[in-house]
């Protein structure tokens, strides 16, 4: 796939203030610090189009990339920072939820994954949930570039085999490094495959307009 624009829409914490849900969309989820603005700056070649915070856990909001003119990616706030306070928490799983859960357009949640570490209990739970919720999700492993070949093949292995103890098999995946580019071809591949499927849902855009206080 050749990425010949990409621009910023919108961020928001309501699914039903967002773009009407015509287009496919890609949500792009993990950790803080798992390296979620890198990849997606290096996916569209636009070095800061998604923007990094200096506090982890700051960015709260939903925010939508038009790509080509054709679909969105939609970089969603990262979980599991520590200092982030219950409330703010709370907040981000409702929203967040929402979003995941009702939003039509939503082809997949690539749920990124720091390869450098042995599976955590936050990254597996998560991905736990959305199986249960049946959301369709495939995995990123990010930051490939910061150790050997084989000590990323052996964490990937790891996480998939942990994964097998909810699903039946092991979804997508793929071992980027978005300062050596590693993955792109792949990542935009599988997306391109999906985009050629998408069958534009049947909406109601008085929801978008009757439920903005509520979702």
């Amino acid at each position: 796939m050749i990425i010949k624009s990409a621009t910023f829409v919108v961020s928001n914490t309501k699914v039903s203030a967002l773009p009407l849900p015509e287009m496919p969309e890609y949500a792009f989820i993990g950790r803080s610090n798992v390296g979620k603005s890198s990849l997606i700056n290096m996916l569209v070649n636009v070095q800061g189009l998604a923007k990094t915070s200096q506090r982890p856990g700051k960015t709260q909001l939903i925010n939508h990339f038009l790509i080509n003119e054709k679909w969105y990616i939609v970089d969603l706030p990262g979980y599991g920072y520590a200092k982030v306070s219950k409330s703010s928490r709370e907040k981000w799983e409702k929203f967040i939820r929402n979003y995941l859960t009702k939003r039509e357009s939503l082809q997949c949640v690539f749920v990124l994954i720091d390869s450098r570490l042995e599976p955590q209990k936050i990254d597996l739970e998560f991905c736990s949930w959305l199986g249960e919720c049946q959301i369709p999700f495939a995995l990123v492993y990010t930051k490939a570039d910061k150790q050997s070949g084989p000590k990323t093949d052996q964490n990937v292995a790891k996480f998939n085999k942990a994964l097998l103890g909810w699903f039946e098999e092991v979804p997508p995946f793929f071992i980027t490094s978005a300062e050596k580019g590693q993955g792109r071809d792949k990542v935009l591949g599988f997306i391109g495959e999906v985009n050629e499927d998408f069958v534009k849902p049947i909406i109601d855009p008085q929801f978008y307009s009757a439920n903005k206080n509520e979702y």
